[in-house]
């Protein structure tokens, strides 16, 4: 069997944030099918139920990611433990990744969460395109690479140009196997409503994410200041709940809409009972990159959709039968119309092909197999990268 050696660079456990989940589940799953190691931060936890180890090789300073002292210390650790194959968690450290592919005889792959670059010029940062060019040199370094969306995939092979065979799409996933069933949804809004105050009757509309990151706040102000106020020229019945964390102080808790069917959650412990309590997730983000995470998840949760295009990236509309509508971007009106329509469908189920493609354990069962292949076809871990 393989030995994996993946580096994460942060602290992802507890799980909170969806690339937290993203690599704490890849990881629980992934290891079913290699024998993995994590090298990461102390701060790390691991649970008991995770058949991997963790090594806190990397320390928690800031200067983790540019320390030269890491690479006499992780080729010690893959010497020590017959490591075949390095994992990145994004392309950050590709100068690492680079210098144990060439002296400690491994085959680098890199797991990108978004096109970074991109991903950094649609929040502002001048610096984007720095991390363009460190970003291509990493995944042409790669020997494999796994992207969370078709997108993300067809950008790097065109635009940083990766060769097509070295990649494959490892989407973000879902621990569940099976939608849950209505009556149990039902019985999750029960208990929302009764935290919130509100009548368990009205329709459920939920918009949650980390609002301290420009792009999910973008999308909070369309549901403030646009979706929301058409939505109330309706004949819906609905409430809408606001969760995550990071909300700027200069919204007020969301104080000035409790009139306006809008309740501020904040930061919730058990976001999966909200995925199943909501009729309908609100999705109006459009910048970002990457797959939205969120989105996934309730529609594991059975829970009917609606999204901006760019919201949708990653999604394959053939996998959601009626439970995801899309819409053009920054179009509230045509967004708010969708919601609408959505709420007579609310009966449909999320169809069994959403788990064949999103279910963790397929999905790395997938990325385990592209290991396998590769490994047979170029066991030194030599294939070159087309200049």
């Amino acid at each position: 069997m393989l030995k994996v050696l993946s580096i994460a660079s942060y602290r992802f456990l507890p799980p909170k944030t969806g690339g937290q989940r993203c690599i704490a589940f890849f990881n629980r799953f992934f290891s079913k099918h290699v024998v993995l190691t994590c090298a990461s931060v102390p701060e790390n936890t691991k649970s008991n139920s995770d058949p991997y180890n963790i090594v806190p090789l990397l320390g928690s300073n800031t200067l983790r990611y540019i320390n030269p002292l890491l690479f006499f210390r992780l080729r010690s650790f893959i010497r020590s433990q017959q490591i075949t194959h390095v994992l990145l968690e994004h392309p950050y450290y590709g100068w690492l990744g680079w210098l144990l592919k060439q002296f400690a005889g491994i085959q680098l792959v890199i797991h990108a969460h978004n096109i970074e670059a991109l991903r950094f010029r649609d929040i502002g940062k001048w610096w984007w395109k720095i991390l363009w060019h460190y970003e291509r040199f990493g995944f042409r370094q790669a020997d494999i690479l796994f992207f969370i969306s078709e997108e993300d995939r067809r950008y790097a092979t065109a635009t940083y140009g990766i060769a097509s065979h070295k990649s494959i799409v490892v989407p973000y996933g879902t621990i569940a196997h099976r939608a849950p069933r209505h009556e149990d949804k039902y019985k999750a809004k029960q208990v929302v409503a009764n935290i919130h105050g509100f009548d368990e009757k009205n329709l459920l509309l939920l918009y949650s994410a980390a609002l301290n990151y420009p792009p999910n706040l973008k999308g909070l102000d369309e549901i403030l200041h646009q979706i929301n106020p058409a939505l109330q020229q309706s004949a819906l019945r609905y409430t809408i709940i606001i969760s995550g964390g990071g909300l700027p102080a200069a919204y007020n808790h969301l104080a000035q809409y409790a009139d306006r069917c809008i309740v501020f959650a904040g930061f919730v412990e058990d976001i999966d009972l909200y995925f199943k309590a909501a009729d309908i997730f609100l999705n109006p983000v459009d910048e970002g990159g990457g797959i939205k995470t969120k989105l996934v998840e309730a529609l594991a949760a059975n829970t009917n959709s609606v999204s901006y295009n760019n919201g949708a990236y990653g999604i394959p509309l053939s996998a959601t039968g009626s439970k995801l509508q899309v819409v053009a971007n920054s179009d509230a009106a045509a967004f708010s119309a969708a919601v609408v329509r959505s709420a007579a469908q609310l009966h449909e189920n999320i169809p069994a092909t959403f788990f064949n493609y999103f279910y963790w354990d397929n999905i790395a069962k997938k990325a385990a197999d592209k290991l396998h292949e590769h490994h047979t076809s170029d066991p030194r871990g030599t294939v070159q990268d087309e200049k």
